[in-house]
């Protein structure tokens, strides 16, 4: 259980915050920016939910339940991820430490299966935008992507080795936690391909024109 009884603190109007383990860290640091940025794919990912349930209770929703049940999951293992880059790999922490696990990025994978087996193949790139929804879902997916390159950035830092003396040597980075955000884009992707995809068949997708082929017609919509 966590408690939020006070919102500020004062702790952090000098340029620095604390990690997981309670080590001092720039505001500028790439751990920091790693973690905040997969806070940014969340916050991106409750907008798509909040435009797929719109202000008018009579319009039915873009999103099937399962793919809704799906975002829920993934909002809170994003806090999860948050917490894990957030906290740098050291031998006997001394409280067991919140960690991405196998069996999320295997469940990521199973979705990208179940949602994606449906969809029909694509043929070239796909412009990002179609309805409020999908187009929200296509920044997602950039969100995701930009989380995931400040977090290898922190990999770039740090390492991925744990730290037996932290005073020493700063610990590193669960990658786990990178090929979480890598598999989460890719069904950010998926997703927004499903949410463009009407109940007739029917999509609100528009392929990419390569420069050599593009002429003055507009874009045709991918049937």
């Amino acid at each position: 259980m966590v408690t939020l009884s006070r919102i500020y603190t004062r702790t952090g109007d000098h340029g620095t915050t604390r990690l997981v383990d309670n080590s001092v860290a720039a505001k500028t640091d790439v751990r920091v920016e790693a973690y905040g940025l997969v806070d940014a794919a969340n916050a991106a990912i409750g907008l798509a939910l909040a435009l797929d349930r719109g202000s008018d209770p009579e319009v039915g929703t873009v999103l099937d339940k399962p793919v809704r049940e799906a975002l829920g999951i993934i909002q809170n293992e994003l806090f999860d991820v948050g917490a894990d880059l957030a906290n740098p790999l050291v031998a006997n922490p001394q409280w067991e430490p919140l960690r991405t696990v196998q069996s999320s990025v295997d469940r990521l994978e199973h979705w990208c299966d179940e949602f994606g087996d449906a969809l029909p193949t694509l043929r070239s790139f796909i412009l990002p935008g179609g309805n409020p929804v999908g187009a929200q879902l296509h920044v997602c997916r950039t969100a995701v992507r930009t989380a995931e390159r400040a977090a290898w950035r922190a990999v770039e830092t740090y390492g991925t080795q744990t730290s037996e003396d932290p005073k020493v040597t700063p610990g590193g980075v669960n990658e786990l936690a990178i090929t979480y955000l890598n598999r989460l884009s890719d069904l950010m992707f998926i997703l927004s391909r499903a949410a463009n995809r009407a109940s007739d068949g029917a999509s609100d997708e528009v392929l990419w024109v390569p420069g050599g082929e593009r002429n003055a017609e507009a874009p045709k919509r991918h049937h």
